[in-house]
């Protein structure tokens, strides 16, 4: 995979797809302060981690859930090497039998496809039919990388400026939940 090593700070010269500059714009609307990474597509955590050391921080995963009947949503944001057990999930927020969501429903809600899920997805969801569910591990991180729904770039920002303005901004309230980093 190709990494730009250059760390960029601020939105791109370049024109990029609508959706990475409505993030871009958000940010800098907000008065966030980012970096930026450019690289080949990178849709799994393995994939981001030579990018992690060039931004210096974790890239979370983010994984866009629903019930068994498709009726609630919920994007969770965790630890990259975090292991996930819906189990465990399902009990906190009350709901049996969560699995992925379909790329349809992301697409529909997120405006994002597989492998770019973000939490900046949600300035898309202005019907706030996704839930945001935030393991409180990473409110233990400084920054929190992710991409900016496309996964060629990869930006880093403040978990304060995120908590605070971001998703404020984005007009859904976080909900946290304790995820082990061991199975039970």
């Amino acid at each position: 995979m190709y990494i730009d090593p250059t760390v960029y700070t601020g939105r791109p010269a370049d024109r990029r797809a609508d959706k990475e500059e409505r993030c871009y714009a958000l940010l800098d609307s907000l008065g966030v302060s980012y970096t930026r990474v450019d690289h080949d597509h990178a849709d799994t955590i393995e994939a981001c981690h030579e990018i992690e050391k060039l931004l210096g921080c974790e890239i979370c995963k983010n994984l866009f859930l629903t019930n068994r009947q498709m009726t609630e949503l919920w994007l969770l944001l965790m630890p990259g090497d975090k292991p996930f057990k819906t189990k465990l999930l399902s009990k906190q927020i009350g709901s049996a039998r969560l699995s992925f969501a379909t790329p349809e429903q992301m697409l529909d809600v997120l405006d994002i496809t597989p492998g770019s899920v973000s939490v900046l997805g949600l300035m898309n969801d202005r019907e706030n039919r996704a839930r945001l569910l935030i393991d409180r591990d990473l409110l233990k991180q400084e920054a929190i990388g992710m991409h900016p729904c496309l996964n060629s770039s990869s930006l880093r920002v403040s978990t304060s400026d995120l908590l605070e303005k971001i998703i404020p901004a984005m007009g859904h309230a976080p909900t946290f939940v304790d995820l082990p980093w061991e199975a039970e």
